[in-house]
């Protein structure tokens, strides 16, 4: 009796797979979309789970084995997904026709109180809270948070300094570290040496481990909402008492000295002081509350840490495998602290064009983002091949397949910073280079993230020169979810003498 339940269990299961991977194939064959076939069921989420590659080295599958093909349907479970590949069609679902895939392709539980954040909030509550944040990161507002960036590169030189062995190795994580002073700056006011080693390194430490577990609901999360929402899964559960601890006794601490200091905290204090946000347009309201306050603090920590280390880790190792753009980069570096008596301002890093120039060469090869994702919300055609687009699609769109594509770039695999030098860039398509996205959803703390691994790269290499170490087997890519990280490289700090 017990065996015959057991294979009557196994046909059903297998008979479902073989369904719903029918239904997966027919849905886009009769759509006239051309239709991966490597696992119809769980399309390149089978392999993200059982092999050891990054999500976008899969997704890099389906750029090569359809050159022709504007866009290619794949399975995950039964939600029609679309991996768009054609250039037009990226910027249609990116720019031209964002209201109609102005979702991010994720909902979180409403019982996961960090991912309520701007990044993964969507429709009306997202157009909201983005419009409450956003004149954080103007021009005034970075100036005025400089200080607290060069505050924690200055710390992070002398921390280095103090413990030689760290100049050795692991720099990904050391930069990470720097990273997490700076953030802890700009959020909780926090700007003491001590911060390399507190409780706010260590959590975001956690924040950015990669598990089976967690890829595992990571997969969830993109193939079926309803499945994730009936699994009831919790994504950053273990973080909420650190971060909403931190966020209420930072903000009640501002309320008490009554003191600004231009960050992230002023911002939150100013947003409870007016009461319940309301967009006058939509009619939607949004409560300020600490958790919604201490959601959006833990977002600048999954944005400003792991992205902006790799933007930072890449240019090094660039750099250390260049020795002539290294040069020159430090000869721009040197002659800027001569000319402003040996100090550094806001100004005088948005100024540096060869070191713009190196680090968004850098970022080209090896984008912080793999690809993005973007849910349908209404239904739509794309234009090139007239495919229909119905509403709760969920759509790819690839960025380290464009980066590296020769008919945008010409010899893509070679660093070549002068691809992004002023004159250059007046000649080359906006929608071709997205390291933070594109579109209306672009990261919303893009030119803070590139302000702060700016000032960061200037005082390393006011200090110190690079060597790239690259071990046995070349330079590969880790397993992560969206982000890509280098690895089977490193970069040693040398002291310039």
């Amino acid at each position: 009796m017990f065996l015959e339940l057991i294979l009557s269990l196994a046909i059903i299961i297998l008979g479902y797979i073989y369904w719903n991977g029918k239904y997966n194939e027919r849905y886009w064959t009769k759509r006239g979309v051309r239709f991966y076939k490597k696992n119809k069921v769980l399309g390149v989420f089978w392999d993200f789970i059982t092999k050891d590659k990054s999500l976008t080295e899969h997704l890099h599958d389906i750029y090569k084995q359809y050159p022709n093909e504007p866009a290619v349907g794949f399975g995950t479970l039964l939600t029609p997904s679309l991996y768009v590949r054609d250039i037009t069609n990226i910027q249609y679902v990116l720019t031209t026709n964002f209201n109609a895939f102005s979702h991010r392709g994720i909902e979180p539980n409403e019982s996961d109180i960090l991912a309520n954040n701007i990044l993964f909030m969507n429709g009306k509550k997202w157009q909201l809270m983005r419009k409450s944040m956003t004149p954080l990161f103007t021009s005034t507002k970075l100036k005025s948070m400089f200080y607290i960036m060069e505050k924690s590169a200055q710390d992070f030189i002398y921390y280095l300094k103090e413990n030689p062995d760290l100049k050795k190795g692991n720099t990904f994580k050391n930069l990470a570290t720097f990273c997490s002073a700076a953030i802890c700056g700009a959020v909780f006011g926090v700007t003491t040496e001590s911060i390399f080693n507190s409780p706010f390194l260590t959590m975001s430490q956690k924040a950015f481990e990669q598990t089976f577990v967690r890829n595992i609901q990571f997969a969830i999360a993109n193939l079926s909402i309803p499945l994730f929402k009936l699994l009831n899964i919790n994504l950053f559960k273990d973080y909420e008492p650190f971060f909403i601890s931190a966020i209420k006794q930072t903000l009640r601490q501002r309320e008490r000295e009554n003191v600004k200091k231009h960050d992230f905290a002023d911002m939150c204090v100013s947003l409870q002081s007016k009461g319940t946000l309301k967009d006058p347009e939509t009619g939607v309201e949004l409560e300020p509350t600490d958790e919604v306050l201490a959601a959006q603090a833990f977002f600048f920590f999954l944005a400003g840490v792991e992205p902006t280390a790799s933007a930072m880790f890449v240019t090094l190792v660039e750099l250390g495998k260049h020795p002539e753009a290294l040069q020159r980069l430090h000869k721009e570096i040197d002659e800027a602290f001569e000319k402003n008596d040996n100090k550094l301002t806001f100004d005088v890093v948005v100024g540096m064009e060869y070191l713009e120039m190196a680090m968004s060469e850098a970022m080209r090869l090896h984008p912080p983002l793999g690809f993005l994702t973007r849910m349908s919300v209404e239904d739509t055609v794309l234009p090139v091949g007239n495919i229909k687009v119905a509403k709760g699609t969920k759509i790819f769109t690839p960025i380290f397949e464009i980066h590296h594509d020769p008919k945008y770039y010409p010899d893509p695999e070679a660093f070549k910073p002068e691809r992004f030098s002023r004159e250059n860039q007046k000649s080359s398509s906006d929608i071709l280079y997205q390291p933070f996205g594109k579109g209306n959803r672009i990261c919303i703390g893009q030119r803070y993230a590139q302000l702060q691994a700016k000032t960061g790269l200037i005082y390393l290499l006011r200090n110190f020169t690079i060597k790239t170490n690259i071990s046995k087997g070349g330079m590969k890519y880790k397993k992560e979810q969206v982000t890509i990280r280098l690895a089977n490289v490193d970069v040693e700090f040398v002291s310039r003498t």
